[in-house]
Order: C-alpha cells, then structure tokens, then sequence
C-alpha cells in the first residue's frame, strides 16, 4: 500500500488549545491514550476550531474497535449499521467514537449488490453465512462499511478535505494527510479523491458540500461543482428518511436562503421536490412565488438570534403557499374548507414520500397551523379559551406572526390573539420554543395496582 507521509503542524504553529475542547472529549481521549490506543479529534469541530467557530459536537477516531471501546467505557452504547460507531454517554454531552476506517475492503469482505444483498462466501461450506462488512449497490454507493484501517486510511476516505484533520491529543498537533489545511485558508470545499466517485459512494455529500459552503462561507472548487451538476440527479438515491434529516440541517442552520440558492443552482432540489420546484418556476395571476425566500430569511434571522425553529413551523413557513393554492384548487372542486386543506396536506406528503419522507405526525402539525389561521380571523369567536388550550395554539399563532412580519399582513389579528392569550394567562413560548407543545404531556406514567387475590382462589402455578 502506497506509504503517504502527513503534514505535522505543531502546537506553536496553531491555534487550538485543549481549553477549546469539550471535558467530556478529553476525558475520552485521555483514556484511550493511557490504554495505549491511538485517538484523536477529527472532522467538523477541528475544522470550526480552526476557523474561530464553536463546534456543535465533538467527534473522536481511535485505533480501538467497538467492541474495545464498549469494554473499555461503561457509558457506551454502540449504534449504526452502515457505520459501526460508539456513542459515549456523558450527563450533558454524547461523544462519537468511530474506528478508523479503510480505503478498501479486505479479500473477500466487499460485495455488490442489485436486486437483494449477496453475502460473502464463508470460508467454512458448513457455517452459516454472515452479513458482509463491505457492501456496495450496482452504483457504486456504499451500503455498509465496518471495515477497519490505519489514520491515513481513515482520513483519505473522508468526504472533504477540510474534514480531514486530526488534533492528536498525546503532543497537540494537528495532522494533515489530504491538504486541508491550505484548503481551509484558501477557503475551498473540495473532496478528497475524485469527486465522481465520491458522491456516487454517498450523493448525500453533495449536499454536505452546500451545506459547508453556505455555513462557512467557503467556494466549492471547480472540479467538486461540476461533479455536483453532473450528478444532482442521483440525490434520490438516498433513503427519504435520511433526507429529510439532511435538509433540516441545511436550512435550519441559519444559511437557509443562501443553502436554497445554492440547492437551485447546484440542480439538487429539482429532484428533491419535484412537484414543488415545477410551482416554484411558474407564476399565480402574474406574480413569482418568492415566498420560500422570504420565508428563509425570517428563519434564518430567528437561528442567528439563538432560537431554534421548529421543524411543523420551518414546513409551514416554506411550503405554505404551495399548500393554500393546493387547497384552494380543492375547494373550487366543491370540498368543504377543512377537507380541501386535508386533500393539500395529503397530496404534499404523498409527492414527497418517494424522495424527502416528512414524518406524518410533523405533517399533521403543518395541517393544523394553516387550519388554524382562520380560526384566528374570529375576534374571540365561539368558545375562545378552548382555541387556546389546544396544544398547536403557541405553533400557529407563531407562524401568523411570522408571516406579518415578512409583510403578508395580519399583524393587527396577531397582536389582538397575543394580547388575549397573554391576558388569559396562557404563556406563550417564541418561535424557537414551539413544535413541542404539540406533543401530548409525558408525565409519569401511572403504576397499576395489583389486585389481591380472592378469598378462595387457587394461587397462581
């Protein structure tokens, strides 16, 4: 195997100091040390280090396996199948402990698969066949991958090269393998590796590569940008659940409007939502729908101000108009109003399913803020503190406020519901705060009493 030698910048030459570092990660990464186990910190948190950013985790990579690893630590649990990792357990921190990973699969280990898994030969006729540690489809997209390697291994099978860094706790140096760090000052986003095969290993990377453009304000280097344009199509290839996810993150991190734009320009979100981008790309009587926007701008103002938007009021606030025009259609069709806003709802969530699953109980919330809004237009209306003990009462009256604020009107309806509720001694949480109060209460659950036995019956066997 080609033998890579590793840019080393000392403590002197960098900014990092343990202070910057989580306890909980220290501790981790102390340990494993004083067990004679290789471990460092890698990937976002020295990349936000380095750039004056606080990190939002920290991550640890160590020569330890899992099974290691959940000796070693009492408070680990060991999750993934894809990715074997360890989750250690802290009161108020999870640190993710992966093992270095390898370039390429070992003889044997690495299958494809088309229609259904095909498992590895057993080196014994007799023994039972197992799951393969490396599996990939026709494509060429990595379905599983427990695989373990060396750190050079581990840090060139990373996605970009900015994420490739390592801080090497036993003389605090950082360790470069793929040039990240000139990357990092130039402030370029650039994969490690051809990026063709890169993003069909896991087109989820593509927008990662938005995701850290936007966020860090860094230019995706040309070779990268055109293998994305290339390969936009094969987003789908994802599984729904794991986008959905993906997107929350890209446009709730308050870059939402500059992620959006660079989605369009990229052509990911044509096939992320189809049916939405064809509306998006028309007019409604001679007016662009700019709403989705707007609408990022208000959510990214909210997030840069510390709150963190719900993901029922980020939906309502970005598909909302998509969804009252949906409705309207409906209710020309001759459906009652609250029927016509069900058959909009439904039909979005169906639309969306094959690419981007939004969980049904979060669409039922989106349903409930919009039917909402009419509710609002009666000043009190028919049995007004019963509106407002309902449990999406703070979630709708949130989002009619945010939508006066992008100048859509109804700033005189939100003030009045505000006042009363306010009144009425109904505490009402920001923006960021709401989506919860949707959830029922989870009190403690009730222990059932044991019923004595009766006079005369048989003891139980």
């Amino acid at each position: 195997m080609e033998t890579v030698k590793p840019t080393i910048i000392p403590r002197a030459a960098h900014p990092i100091s343990r202070s910057m570092v989580s306890p909980n990660a220290l501790r981790v990464l102390y340990k494993l040390r004083d067990q004679g186990f290789i471990a460092y910190l890698v990937g976002g948190c020295v990349r936000d280090l380095l750039l004056g950013r606080e990190p939002k985790d920290f991550d640890v990579v160590t020569d330890a396996t899992p099974g290691q690893l959940k000796r070693l630590f009492r408070n680990c649990r060991l999750v993934g199948r894809r990715f074997r990792l360890a989750h250690i357990h802290f009161q108020d921190e999870l640190i993710e402990v992966a093992t270095f990973r390898a370039l390429e699969a070992d003889y044997g280990a690495e299958e494809t698969v088309g229609g259904g898994e095909t498992l590895p030969p057993s080196p014994d006729a007799g023994a039972p066949s197992r799951s393969p540690r490396h599996l990939k489809s026709d494509e060429g997209m990595v379905l599983r991958d427990n695989v373990f390697g060396n750190p050079r291994e581990d840090a060139m099978r990373r996605d970009f090269t900015v994420n490739a860094l390592f801080y090497n706790i036993a003389d605090f140096s950082l360790i470069d393998y793929a040039g990240g760090m000139a990357d990092l000052q130039a402030g370029v986003i650039r994969t490690i590796g051809d990026p063709l095969v890169r993003f069909t290993e896991d087109p989820v990377r593509m927008l990662r590569a938005v995701r850290f453009a936007a966020m860090l304000g860094l230019d995706v280097e040309p070779e990268t940008w055109q293998a994305i344009l290339e390969l936009a199509p094969t987003i789908s290839r994802a599984t729904p659940p794991r986008l959905f996810d993906e997107m929350l993150k890209l446009l709730l991190l308050g870059e939402g409007e500059k992620s959006y734009q660079l989605l369009r320009k990229t052509g990911l979100f044509a096939p992320l939502f189809p049916r939405f981008n064809e509306w998006l790309d028309t007019e409604t009587d001679g007016f662009p729908h700019t709403r989705v926007s707007h609408a990022l701008d208000r959510i990214d103002l909210l997030v840069q101000q510390g709150e963190s938007v719900a993901p029922p009021l980020f939906l309502a606030l970005v598909f909302g108009e998509y969804l009252e025009e949906s409705a309207t259609a409906f209710r020309q069709g001759g459906a009652p109003p609250q029927e016509a806003l069900n058959q909009a709802v439904a039909g979005w969530l169906g639309e969306l399913a094959p690419t981007v699953l939004v969980p049904n109980r979060i669409g039922m919330q989106v349903r409930d803020i919009l039917a909402s809004q009419q509710r609002f237009l009666k000043m009190p209306g028919k049995r007004p503190q019963s509106f407002l003990g309902r449990p999406g009462f703070p979630i709708a009256l949130a989002y009619l406020r945010l939508r006066a604020e992008m100048g859509e009107g109804g700033s005189e309806v939100w003030s009045w519901w505000d006042r009363y509720s306010r009144e009425n001694a109904i505490d009402l949480p920001s923006a960021g705060a709401v989506g919860k109060e949707s959830a029922p209460s989870t009190g403690k659950r009730r222990r059932r009493r044991r019923r004595k036995p009766r006079t005369g019956a048989a003891a139980p066997q």
